[in-house]
């Protein structure tokens, strides 16, 4: 498995990280515990040193599934978690980074996931009501303590990230970036740069939408957030499947899928960038590990950035009370 290296700090990771939300939240039912710690020592073995959970998923079930693979083989993997949000009643999603609530929230997640220290620790949402030096300055003092190892922000606006990494040094930024979301190339990519950031990619394949398993007719099960996201409404995925229509063309000349094209696109971005696409299938985990072979050339990139141009994704990507705790 290739190494890549997050921010100036030295965090070395392997190039595909894997994502393990969708293990227990926002996919539907929770999936076999047995089953997804099997998936998770299978990635291991496979290369991959590099685990995304959070508190908030599940809540807390998601950290104490990885905590549970993962102990054994501590030594071996990079274990990356978030903060943020106030866990009232297992629903609650209200925005909360207090500092003592920040140290709470750490505890509860070196706990649920039996380590000594976090690796790497996101701050998941930006809270408004809390000045991002002041998380920025508790985060430091959890690092000087040997609870947490680097600093991450997630969805926060480049002015937000400047502030931040003045404080204490951000090692990583978790964005949402793929072909069908490239926000972040507006100002945070120029950003990390320049300041010797990592970028992290969740939803790399566009919620399972890049696979090109999915279309107008999909059903959801109860459950799955796609019933909500307006990006996934039938006559939005009719729309936006030029995308994958153009992915297919490209797919064929490699004799790769369209997954593998979408992931090897990012991976050609920067030599920093690190996605963490999420599966609870072992043939999906293959698949997207084996991305990481696929060299796109500059004529396959400047043709996917020619064509690209042409197509107007349809959609939002997040129902509106959650698009409206990102870019703070």
């Amino acid at each position: 498995m290739l190494k890549r290296t997050l921010g100036k700090n030295g965090l070395v990771v392997s190039a595909m990280g894997l994502g393990c939300m969708g293990m227990s939240y926002h996919r539907g039912p929770a999936t076999d515990r047995n089953e997804m710690i099997a998936l998770i020592h299978s990635a291991v073995d496979k290369g991959v040193t590099f685990f995304d959970t959070a508190e908030v998923y599940g809540p807390y079930i998601n950290e104490e599934l990885v905590g549970e693979a993962l102990r054994p083989i501590r030594d071996k993997v990079i274990i990356a978690t978030k903060f943020g949000f106030d866990v009232e009643n297992g629903a609650s999603q209200t925005v909360n980074s207090q500092t003592d609530h920040i140290k709470r929230a750490v505890e509860g997640s070196l706990n649920r996931l039996g380590i000594e220290a976090i690796d790497l620790l996101y701050q998941h949402r930006v809270d408004p009501n809390v000045p991002i030096e002041e998380v920025a300055g508790a985060v430091k003092d959890l690092i000087q303590e040997g609870k947490v190892r680097h600093f991450g922000l997630s969805e926060a606006s480049a002015n937000t990230i400047r502030r931040a990494h003045a404080v204490q040094s951000v090692t990583a930024i978790q964005n949402e970036y793929s072909l069908w979301w490239r926000r972040p190339e507006e100002e945070i990519i120029e950003m990390l740069d320049e300041l010797g950031i990592g970028l992290v990619p969740y939803s790399p394949l566009g919620k399972g939408f890049l696979t090109g398993a999915i279309n107008e007719k999909t059903q959801f099960t109860e459950g799955d957030i796609r019933n909500k996201i307006p990006r996934f409404a039938p006559a939005a995925m009719k729309a936006n499947g030029a995308l994958i229509d153009l992915l297919k063309q490209i797919a064929q000349r490699k004799d790769a899928t369209v997954a593998q094209i979408a992931l090897a696109w990012l991976l050609a971005q920067r030599p920093y960038i690190v996605p963490i696409p999420g599966t609870t299938k072992a043939s999906r985990l293959d698949e997207n590990l084996a991305a990481i072979e696929i060299k796109l050339t500059s004529s396959d990139l400047k043709e996917i950035e020619e064509a690209t141009a042409k197509i107007a994704i349809e959609g939002a990507r997040y129902p509106a009370e959650f698009e409206a705790q990102t870019n703070l």
